[in-house]
């Protein structure tokens, strides 16, 4: 077996997109203290540990699968620790094995603190990581990341944290979960013309690459005006219009979303990774708005 560093394995992980996983929990979190609920923190910041766990046993899973089926090849965008001969693909598929155990541990050990209906929850989590590259390959990947990192922590988390299982965090979901997707569908944008030759089917291909333009760009946009469509309803403070800020950064994804017409794949080469970093900021900022509404309330 080749000796590999600390750095190796966590490339390996994708570490960098585990925002995605983290920041709903976080929102909930921020949500349920401006609500007035009596949050178990301990319970709260496990949940946040292990739906990282989860995400990266999903991240290598994944990776093993796209690997396997000649979606990622030595041509192929993204990261490259099997296309580019770092690990060989047993070793990433016993590593995502091995996340996925430690992470159903956890699960159960925050089940015996809680109750029932999180089993439920985890459950679907499980299925959403080991299912998603065989949904991803039929247009269905979208669906599952927006109920793999919106629905289904929200809804977690609010239960382990409060004991309660409010669907009102869904309405800070569907802005949080719109941005997480907006990050899989600019890569599979991206990815279309070299998606085809793997026989397989994402939204992006299914849509063409024009009409995936158009639906990037609502999916980083809207959730601003839900945002303020909710703080004019009363279900969200005022102060959540603090994620506005992050409208600069949006609009610059847009921008270079609107050029891939003209430059291809080349043009929006980074815009998964700029995705990703405006989630981070209009979660954190989010997240910020509902704290600062219950300290100043």
């Amino acid at each position: 077996m080749n000796k590999h560093s600390l750095k190796d394995w966590l490339v390996a992980v994708r570490p960098w997109s585990f925002p995605a996983s983290a920041m709903p929990v976080a929102v909930t979190l921020a949500y349920l203290y401006w609500a007035g609920y009596e949050v178990n923190w301990i319970n709260g910041v496990w949940a946040l540990l292990n739906i990282i766990v989860f995400h990266a046993a999903g991240n290598t899973w994944s990776d093993y699968f796209d690997y396997k089926h000649r979606v990622d090849r030595e041509d192929t965008h993204g990261v490259r620790t099997l296309t580019g001969g770092l690990f060989r693909p047993q070793e990433i598929y016993r590593l995502s094995l091995s996340l996925l155990v430690v992470a159903l541990i956890a699960g159960i050990g925050l089940l015996l603190r809680t109750g029932l209906p999180l089993l439920y929850i985890g459950i679907g989590g499980a299925a959403c990581t080991l299912l998603y590259p065989t949904l991803k390959y039929r247009a269905l990947g979208d669906v599952v990341i927006f109920i793999a990192y919106a629905l289904l922590p929200m809804l977690g988390t609010a239960y382990v944290a409060t004991g309660v299982t409010d669907w009102n965090t869904m309405w800070a979901g569907v802005p949080v979960g719109l941005i997480t997707v907006a990050i899989l569908h600019a890569n599979n944008t991206r990815d279309i013309e070299t998606d085809v030759r793997a026989d397989i089917s994402t939204l992006a291909m299914t849509l063409g690459g024009r009409a995936s333009m158009y639906l990037y760009c609502a999916e980083v946009l809207f959730p601003f005006g839900w945002i303020a469509g909710c703080a004019a309803g009363g279900l969200f403070p005022w102060w959540t219009m603090l994620v506005w800020i992050a409208l600069v950064p949006a609009l610059g994804n847009v921008r270079m979303m609107s050029r891939y017409p003209v430059l291809g794949m080349e043009g929006i080469s980074r815009l998964d990774e700029l995705t990703a970093k405006l989630q981070l900021m209009f979660s954190l900022l989010f997240t910020l708005s509902f704290v600062l509404a219950r300290l100043f309330s």
